[in-house]
């Protein structure tokens, strides 16, 4: 799977902030068609999409443009333009406001006869589906389910919170009144038919982009239940996305140790042993599901083990 812990957020229509994303250290960078563009922009920031995509240098980055819903009359040009002038350098279509899997198999029908008709990879251009409302999270398993070009479902919260009726104006905070995480559900919700169908979970945004240390505490909730990423709005935010949904040393360290241990000790040498211990610790087959979670994410983060393992003495 594709590292995803920063998701940057980039308005299509702005040439400048379009350049200056290609020098910071987000996991993805998503160009936006739909709410980041006034409706009187967003022809003028599919071309503008299309040069960037094609002449910037996003290396290292995985590339995704967000076009606009299915109930607008902008979303099958905004597909047709960008993936017929810029493909082979487009990573993924993300389809805002998804409400049920139709609409997914509807852009995967797009994206294939575009890719036939100009002679690119047929599937290679993957699709990220917003769940922004409660038919949504309703029909969430069912969309998880709808392509094989899925890579991931995200939550967006601004748009649920008002569908919803949420009483609160700030956009990722708990609202008043609600003495537990009223994100919880949702969040658990979008997680389980992500992971049921393979699929990584992205939290949405954080909108008060000053706030550092709020960015951090609700995207370590996310973190906590198990999402790969969040959205950034703002460079500041960067750093604080990469940190949090990354392993600290010591567990990356340690999840490394236990795949080794568990390694040697299920081999020939080891003893052919279903369990066996790491220091004071017993470790067996789900120890090792358990450490190939966070040690993937550290290889994905580019993290270098700082310990080694040692064959314990007979």
């Amino acid at each position: 799977m594709r590292p995803r812990r920063s998701c940057l957020a980039v308005p299509g229509s702005n040439p400048r902030f379009l350049e200056k994303a290609q020098g910071l250290p987000a996991d993805q960078v998503f160009l936006d068609l739909e709410d980041a563009c006034a409706p009187l922009a967003k022809e003028g920031a599919r071309h503008t999409i299309v040069d960037a995509l094609n002449n910037g240098d996003w290396t290292g980055k995985t590339t995704v443009v967000r076009v606009n819903d299915w109930t607008t009359h902008w979303t099958y040009r905004d597909v047709i333009t960008v993936v017929e002038g810029a493909g082979p350098n487009l990573d993924c279509i993300m389809l805002p406001k998804v409400q049920d899997a139709q609409q997914v198999i509807a852009l995967d029908l797009l994206l294939t006869q575009i890719e036939k008709t100009m002679g690119f990879e047929v599937g290679r251009i993957g699709i990220e589906a917003q769940i922004e409302n409660a038919k949504g999270l309703v029909n969430v398993d069912e969309i998880a389910a709808a392509s094989p070009r899925l890579e991931t479902i995200i939550f967006g919260p601004a748009d649920f919170m008002a569908s919803i009726n949420m009483k609160s104006l700030v956009v990722g905070e708990q609202p008043p009144g609600y003495p537990a995480d009223a994100y919880h559900y949702i969040l658990m919700r979008i997680l389980m038919a992500a992971r049921a169908h393979d699929l990584q979970a992205i939290d949405g945004p954080y909108l008060q982009i000053k706030n550092v240390d709020g960015y951090k505490e609700v995207a370590g909730r996310a973190a906590a239940l198990g999402f790969d990423g969040k959205w950034v709005l703002h460079p500041g935010q960067v750093e604080a996305a990469n940190e949090v949904f990354s392993p600290s040393q010591d567990d990356y360290d340690h999840a490394e140790l236990i795949l080794d241990a568990y390694d040697w000790c299920t081999s020939e040498a080891g003893g052919k042993k279903g369990s066996a211990m790491l220091g004071d610790e017993m470790i067996d087959e789900a120890s090792r599901k358990m450490a190939l979670v966070i040690a993937g994410k550290g290889r994905a983060a580019g993290m270098t083990r700082t310990s080694k393992f040692e064959i314990p003495e007979a």
